[in-house]
């Protein structure tokens, strides 16, 4: 499959409080609401920042035992949850994965506008990957919307928010998944793995050492600014790059 078959849309955190995570995004990094909606348990916000580079923000909404609340609570507090990647096909892009030795759950197309698929994390190297088919035209004209809470009156430049570093144990693995599955061009820089989407201004960066857990290590800025070293709003550090 080529390369431009699939686009990494954008990274996903979960929060408790997406009003305290805007006032952060916004004042702190310049970030510029995008699109609000619902989903199956929780509300999820876009924020846009430089080269329309997207982070989205969930939270919880509905019975005190949801996926969501869940996660948070096995995370111990906010957390990145996913990375999405819009593909032309779901079913193909499933059936792409399951081939590659993934594991595919939440596989749905009951919403003709957002079909969806899953690669569950411990098959996918510490990381829920969202597959997405999206077509937009068909959407709804009443889904609901969600205000962007706590977003002061000055803000700042946006910020270049550039991807996501995450720890692999295995070149090989980080490799299978983020190239040979989901087609990323990866290159070596500054000893890590670098992968990229032609389409996408994101990216995903992987430290591959050895006996490491996988999974996420910060969210990757172009350093224009001063970042805090650790971020409990979001439940992990902002990395200069």
């Amino acid at each position: 499959m080529a390369s431009h078959s699939y686009v990494l849309d954008h990274v996903a955190v979960a929060v408790p409080s997406a009003a305290r995570a805007g006032s952060f995004l916004a004042g702190l990094l310049g970030a510029r609401p995008d699109s609000s909606g619902p989903g199956f348990g929780f509300r999820w916000w876009q924020w846009r920042m430089r080269n329309g580079a997207r982070l989205e923000i969930l939270e919880p909404e509905g019975p005190a035992d949801g996926f969501l609340q869940r996660f948070l609570s096995q995370r111990g507090g906010p957390a990145v949850h996913h990375v999405t990647f819009k593909v032309p096909e779901l079913s193909a892009a499933a059936a792409r994965a399951r081939e590659h030795g993934f594991e595919v759950v939440g596989e749905t197309d009951l919403d003709p506008s957002w079909k969806e698929a899953f690669l569950h994390p411990k098959s996918a190297q510490g990381i829920v990957v969202q597959l997405a088919e999206s077509h937009p035209e068909l959407e709804p004209a009443e889904v609901p919307r969600y205000p962007f809470e706590g977003v002061p009156e000055a803000t700042p430049e946006p910020a270049g928010f550039v991807g996501l570093r995450l720890a692999a144990a295995s070149e090989e693995r980080a490799r299978h998944q983020w190239e040979a599955m989901l087609g990323g061009t990866a290159s070596q820089e500054d000893g890590r793995l670098v992968f990229r989407w032609p389409e996408s201004p994101l990216r995903i960066v992987v430290d591959v050492t050895p006996d490491t857990e996988a999974g996420p290590i910060g969210l990757e800025f172009v350093p224009d600014r001063k970042l805090p070293d650790a971020e409990p709003v979001l439940g992990i550090p902002l990395l200069a790059i």
